[in-house]
């Protein structure tokens, strides 16, 4: 069995920028093999066999393939003692809850598949005014949830954890989408301490960006 660890992403994909982050928290060095999401790359057999959804991430390790950002996040964290969720059920529960606030409710209207449908149909929408209008709306109900635990440096606790892999690319898609963040202060100050962390910093899109 292999013990190389394989990532296959896209760029600018907040799945895999979560993914990245986590990776990258644990020291565990990988291969990044792109899967390029505006050329239909998903959709190829080979990429199909990995996930058969046709989505990133596909995390291979273990021995394992893994889909789903989240599920990726907590089996790191169950296998190499990450600490990335706390340990009591109710402060687990919470921290779910705000990495799902934003995977579960913001990201999929926002995944740009859907956009695009939706613009299809016709009628006044556009790209940009719908990817804003969702965002915002998600995040003013996140700052809410933020906003009623107590004033922590990060999302649940003193140390970054699974909702924090999830903020901070979606404030980088709040930022690509024109959102104004003045609205949620809470989750600016969170975000801006997360993204100056070396690992999420390493993490980002533009240093992954494939070039050529």
């Amino acid at each position: 069995m292999s013990d190389k660890i394989v990532l296959h992403d896209y760029w600018r994909s907040s799945s895999s920028y979560r993914v990245r982050i986590a990776l990258n928290h644990l020291g565990l060095p990988y291969e990044a093999r792109p899967v390029d999401l505006l050329a239909g790359e998903q959709r190829s057999g080979e990429h199909l066999a990995a996930n058969p959804q046709g989505l990133v991430p596909v995390l291979e390790i273990d021995g394992l393939r893994l889909t789903q950002s989240l599920a990726i996040i907590e089996y790191l964290d169950e296998t190499r003692n990450a600490g990335f969720l706390p340990a009591a059920p109710a402060a687990k529960a919470r921290a779910r809850v705000l990495a799902e606030a934003i995977a579960m409710e913001i990201q999929p209207v926002c995944n740009l598949r859907v956009a695009r449908h939706a613009v299809s149909l016709g009628g006044s929408a556009t790209i940009e005014g719908w990817m804003a209008h969702f965002i915002a709306l998600g995040l003013q109900g996140l700052e809410g949830l933020i906003s009623n635990g107590p004033e922590t440096a990060f999302c649940h606790g003193d140390k970054p954890g699974i909702a924090d892999f999830c903020l901070v690319p979606q404030v980088y898609s709040a930022r690509r989408w024109g959102v104004d963040l003045a609205a949620f202060p809470r989750l600016s100050a969170i975000s801006a301490r997360a993204e100056a962390l070396p690992a999420v910093v390493a993490a980002h899109p533009d240093r992954v960006r494939p070039q050529g």
